[in-house]
């Protein structure tokens, strides 16, 4: 019987090989239908991962507290009134109120009141020249707490972290990023040494592990350059750098300057020219629990509003949620991109049938010469479903390859992220495989239902 089935096979091979060009066009539709399928899973598969990377760079249930600029802060007024022209009374009541702005004490409360708050993360964030040795760098240097450090995920490569002593004295310590560590201290152990930072010496005590992050991620998620970045106590910072909430004669008569001496000039990096009342740039509050988010939310802009005065000159984001909304809609292109895909593997079926079908009516009398020499009709049937067989499969597998060479090539020319998975792979595959036995079937059943005789004296 094995040997029955030998012969069954060779001759379907020999078919196969025999009309080359024609085998090739058959399977060209398996081909491209296989290809398409995995590079179009092998991006949806690199667009999550890019998501799972990016809630990871944002931290695991975090709420942003950003102050307003002042093109929302002029929206919101002009909504406010509009909403509140049946009411003078109220109108009377919020005019000339002032707000503190985004402030530490804000912070401090959000942690001591809300029971569902796991960390809380104030930041203030200025530009400035970073020199050593008379190399020079812009960077970004960021007050922070340690809190900060939880909240991102974020870990020593070596050194260790702010104590408790230079946390409250603003002690002139700090902590960098590994590209700077590399930039000016390529051959020496940075914990220990001083950095100048603006007008200000720094010593550095510790410096992070590297971590992977995207320009887009820090352009869309307005997130920091781990990697690029001096991290000092928030009160080192506002100490001796700039303090926003402490008004001055400089900042009545509009100057926006911070600190200038020996040519370096520390600034803001957010709008400074617009708003300099807000002490600090950012408050990132970390949830207990995801389910904790959406209340969260709400008893914050509550507590907000009360603190300042009743003044709308904060928004509030939850970065997650965003990202898990973006992610919905990526799957939703990805199935559509996927099922579009697809759709070339049944087209392909349809070809290697009508192929088949074509085939069978050429081949007649070989047909019948087979029967009259003692084939059944389980051995035609055999004999043109291992030929649709052969066409699927290796129009599978030359489709794999052309799959993973595209996924690649997409990768390298448009930095979109794809990864190939197993699964996509095998599904691909197994898919040819089934097109060619379930489109290879009609034409066999065909070819098998030949009378005999008739198929002789076919010309």
């Amino acid at each position: 019987m094995l040997e029955r089935y030998k012969y069954i096979f060779n001759i379907a091979l020999e078919a196969v090989f025999l009309n080359k060009f024609r085998s090739i066009l058959t399977a060209l539709g398996i081909i491209f239908g296989v290809a398409a399928v995995i590079t179009m899973m092998a991006i949806g598969n690199g667009a999550k991962k890019e998501i799972l990377d990016q809630m990871k760079l944002v931290g695991v249930n975090n709420i942003l507290i950003a102050p307003k600029s002042e093109k929302q802060k002029n929206n919101s007024t002009k909504s406010g009134d509009q909403s509140s022209q049946s009411n003078d009374q109220e109108d009377q009541k919020n005019k000339g109120k002032f707000s503190p702005g985004l402030n530490l004490n804000d912070a401090e409360a959000i942690k001591n009141i809300i029971p569902s708050v796991e960390r809380v993360s104030p930041e203030v964030i200025y530009e400035t020249d970073i020199v050593k040795d008379g190399i020079k760098r812009s960077s970004k240097t960021a007050g922070i707490t340690p809190d900060f450090f939880q909240v991102f995920a974020l870990e020593l490569q070596e050194g260790q972290m702010f104590n408790e002593e230079q946390l409250k004295d603003g002690k002139p310590v700090c902590i960098i990023g590994p590209v700077l560590k590399a930039k000016f201290f390529p051959t020496e152990n940075a914990v220990g040494k001083d950095i100048k930072c603006g007008p200000i010496w720094l010593k550095v005590i510790g410096v992070l592990k590297k971590r992977d992050i995207s320009q887009s991620s820090i352009d869309n998620l307005g997130i920091s350059d781990y990697n690029n970045t001096i991290y000092t106590p928030i009160q080192t910072l506002l100490r001796r750098f700039k303090d926003r909430s402490i008004i001055t004669a400089a900042s009545l008569h509009g100057s926006t300057s911070q600190i200038d001496e020996d040519s370096y000039v520390v600034t803001s990096s957010g709008t400074e020219s617009e708003n300099t009342t807000n002490q600090i740039d950012k408050i990132v509050v970390q949830v207990k629990e995801s389910t904790q988010i959406g209340p969260t939310v709400e008893i914050l802009k509550k507590m907000m509003l009360r603190r300042h005065a009743g003044v709308d000159d904060f928004e509030i984001m939850v970065p997650e949620l965003l990202l898990k909304q973006e992610q919905r809609t990526k799957d939703i292109f990805n199935i559509v991109l996927g099922a579009i895909a697809s759709i070339s593997l049944l087209v392909g079926g349809i070809g290697i049938m009508n192929i088949m079908l074509a085939s069978v009516m050429e081949r007649i009398k070989e047909i019948g010469i087979r029967q009259a020499i003692g084939a059944t009709k389980r051995d035609i049937v055999l004999q043109f479903l291992m030929e649709a067989t052969l066409l699927s499969i290796s129009g599978g597998l030359i489709g794999i390859i052309l799959g993973l060479a595209l996924s690649k090539i997409i990768m390298e020319l448009t930095d979109i992220l794809t990864i190939v998975s197993p699964i996509s792979v095998f599904i691909s595959f197994g898919v040819s495989a089934s097109v060619g036995i379930i489109f290879g079937y009609m034409p066999s059943q065909r070819a098998a239902a030949q009378d005999p005789v008739e198929s002789l004296r076919h010309e």
